[in-house]
């Protein structure tokens, strides 16, 4: 049976349609304030309250659907980022987006927090990599259509915001049409904390922190090393299309041979190959099947720790452990960035690739170690 049901085909359309507008307001709310003259610092709180609102809505949103259930919650979260969207054309002023940017974090959370657990619900443990893997596709491709879209589209406020809106609103229509059934109201809610204590799942939680830390330092200081290096701005869009790009082609295989061989193999390979690539941006080797090396390993790293983890766990725990996930994986892109960017501010901007294979040296340590035992026989392939 195939792992893509109607019901997940029609998600992930409805996931298309929302990343493509993320995506869109990412880029051009700090391009906004900028021309509104808003001083740096507001501008970076302004940014600093989404990642809050995310931090927010991925403690919540197991509450939420275990109350509410799958499809009434996704309707409420994209209710949430449209209405905190549209916000944002009453006036350009400094609180009244540091409100709208937060709310938009927290429907966006829920927004993945719903996707990836109704995903992994409606999968087994054989075929859960494919599954994770074609939400991560769906992810990356609607990312750069967004991006794409900025450059045949104006960029104005009162511009874009209809039609990025609009998109939000029609996000809801797919699910009309598919059901999402969720684990007996009888089972106890299960918190957060418990998720991150767990031994059994400790590599699949730590693997998404340092996903975290390699994809927010790739996206948020990858283009400043190239501009430093004397490229133009758009020799950087093109060699991050690439890295992004790679990460896109190699989410389906990875995916398969996760499912086949064993999340533990895979999860040692990417982390490998990482440092591999890490290690011949230093040594100045042909940037393109370097950066098509790292692309690939890296962002299909947190796929993988997340199946990792989810398989340690009864269905009815799903949802917690992730919330545990996503939120270590935000932990992990918040503050990797910043210490990566203090490191190479202070020494060179070669620090980004040292700390890039630092902390998968640390991972392929915890990895080489006892991965303890799993009561699936593919988790310890």
């Amino acid at each position: 049976m195939s792992a893509y049901s109607r019901p997940v085909l029609l998600l992930l359309c409805g996931l298309l349609l929302l990343t493509v507008s993320i995506a869109v307001l990412n880029t051009l709310v700090p391009l906004w304030l900028t021309h509104e003259s808003l001083p740096t610092w507001q501008i970076g709180l302004v940014s600093s309250a989404y990642f809050c609102g995310n931090l927010v809505g991925t403690l919540i949103a197991g509450a939420v659907i275990k109350r509410y259930g799958f499809n009434r919650s996704y309707y409420f979260s994209c209710l949430v980022f449209a209405l905190a969207t549209a916000g944002l054309a009453y006036s350009v002023n400094f609180w009244a987006w540091l409100g709208c940017r937060y709310f938009a974090g927290v429907g966006c959370a829920l927004i993945w927090v719903v996707v990836e657990s109704a995903l992994l619900r409606s999968g087994t443990v054989q075929n859960r990599g494919q599954l994770l893997a074609a939400y991560m596709m769906t992810y990356y491709l609607a990312t750069v259509s967004g991006q794409l879209l900025l450059g045949i589209m104006p960029t104005g406020l009162l511009s874009v915001l209809p039609w990025v809106t609009a998109l939000v609103l029609f996000a809801m229509l797919p699910l009309f049409f598919a059901a999402f059934g969720y684990q007996d109201v009888t089972q106890p809610h299960t918190s957060v904390w418990p998720m991150l204590k767990r031994r059994d799942a400790r590599l699949g939680i730590n693997g998404c922190i340092i996903s975290g830390i390699v994809l927010g330092s790739l996206y948020g200081l990858m283009p400043l090393y190239l501009s430093h290096q004397g490229m133009s701005d758009g020799n950087v869009g093109y060699w991050m299309a690439l890295l992004v790009s790679a990460g896109i082609v190699g989410q389906w295989p990875v995916g398969r041979l996760a499912d086949r061989y064993g999340r533990l193999l895979v999860l040692r390979i990417q982390v490998f190959v990482v440092m591999l690539g890490s290690v011949a941006m230093l040594s100045g080797y042909a940037m393109a099947p370097t950066l098509f090396i790292l692309g690939c390993a890296g962002f299909t790293l947190y796929p993988v720790a997340m199946a990792w983890a989810c398989e340690r766990v009864p269905a009815h725990e799903l949802v917690a452990m992730n919330q545990a996930l996503l939120m270590s994986y935000t932990i992990g892109s918040l503050t990797g960035p910043t210490m990566t960017a203090i490191l190479m501010q202070h020494y060179s901007d070669q620090l980004l690739f040292v700390m890039i294979a630092a902390v998968a040296l640390i991972y392929m340590v915890m990895l080489f170690k006892k991965a303890g035992h799993s009561s699936t026989p593919v988790a310890t392939a």
